[in-house]
């Protein structure tokens, strides 16, 4: 008796603190729970409270755990959010490139026939290469996309053979329906025997080709429903603060119809896209490139993209209690 007593003691107590951690932690986490959703062709986390009808929806670009943070903001402000990845899990391509725009559009009908949604605001986000996807997926889904969020976006399309880890062969980035979607074609980044990298170079190389340029315009002339675009003055990964103008002379042009805001930042680099509740303390980032490691500035300074990411935030939301 004596022995059973002493394992079921310790057993009990194993239980009771288990199951204190449990009341606890639902006691304590104010946010919104996700469900993960892998049905209609597509994963994804969905943020929604129980009791909501009828809200604005945005679809984060790429998921993860910036894709998770900002959704699980949206939910707490009585909106829908879906994290979206299309790469890197199982079941989905390993690289980013041939993405077809199906997979986007199964999760966006998905989305709008959720009884917590509007499914006409239905807004896409990303930022850096998910930015230039957002653009892409809103100028071709124009009748269910009704807003685009950018941080740090592109105006053209790129080739596959801008991210070093992707494949050799040239390839599109995205495709529809079998065709693809028109890129600029780019060799693969090399360094040099400093051991650093020069990215804005290398982009200002793509965008200095015109001709490509104006074939590989993402056509946001087509989006219907207003567009939030932030960029820093000095990022040093891609010319986003130009691109972001890029897209403003396209859309003057054309005479769009809806809002667009090009907000830039000064003293802000490539880093306004990350989480603006964190503030960065690292100026500089580092890439394999065949097999040896070399180093690239994100641009800006710690307090210029703090301030940066703050004041983008509250007109994001300012830009979505708009919609």
């Amino acid at each position: 008796m004596i022995k059973k007593r002493k394992y079921i003691i310790p057993f009990a107590i194993i239980i009771f603190l288990i199951v204190g951690y449990l009341i606890a932690d639902s006691i304590l986490f104010d946010g919104v729970s996700p469900k993960a959703i892998n049905e209609n062709g597509f994963q994804a986390n969905y943020f929604a409270k129980d009791d909501l009808t009828n809200k604005t929806a945005i679809i984060l670009i790429g998921g993860g755990q910036s894709g998770d943070y900002w959704a699980q903001e949206f939910a707490s402000k009585e909106m829908v959010a879906l994290s979206l990845p299309y790469t890197g899990k199982e079941g989905l391509p390993r690289l980013p490139e041939d993405i077809d725009l199906e997979y986007f559009k199964n999760a966006i009908k998905w989305l709008g026939a959720q009884k917590e949604v509007n499914s006409d605001k239905i807004i896409v986000m990303g930022a850096s290469r998910n930015a230039e996807l957002a653009l892409v997926i809103a100028s071709t889904f124009t009748n269910t996309i009704t807003g685009v969020i950018a941080y740090a976006p592109s105006c053209v399309s790129w080739s596959n053979t801008v991210l070093p880890y992707n494949s050799n062969e040239l390839k599109p980035s995205w495709k529809y329906k079998g065709i693809d979607i028109p890129y600029i074609p780019m060799e693969k980044i090399s360094g040099d025997e400093s051991g650093k990298v020069e990215m804005i170079d290398y982009w200002e190389k793509g965008l200095s080709k015109t001709d490509l340029v104006d074939n590989a315009y993402i056509k946001v002339e087509n989006i219907t429903g207003p567009i939030l675009l932030f960029s820093g003055i000095d990022d040093k990964v891609w010319p986003s603060a130009k691109m972001a103008d890029m897209i403003e002379k396209r859309l003057k042009e054309n005479n769009f119809k809806y809002a667009l805001k090009n907000i830039q930042y000064e003293n802000a680099g490539h880093l306004i896209s990350s989480n603006p509740e964190q503030k960065t303390d690292f100026r500089t980032g580092r890439i394999n490139l065949g097999g040896k490691e070399f180093e690239y500035e994100f641009g800006g300074t710690d307090d210029g993209d703090y301030k940066a990411k703050k004041d983008a935030k509250m007109k994001l939301m300012e830009f979505l209690n708009g919609i």
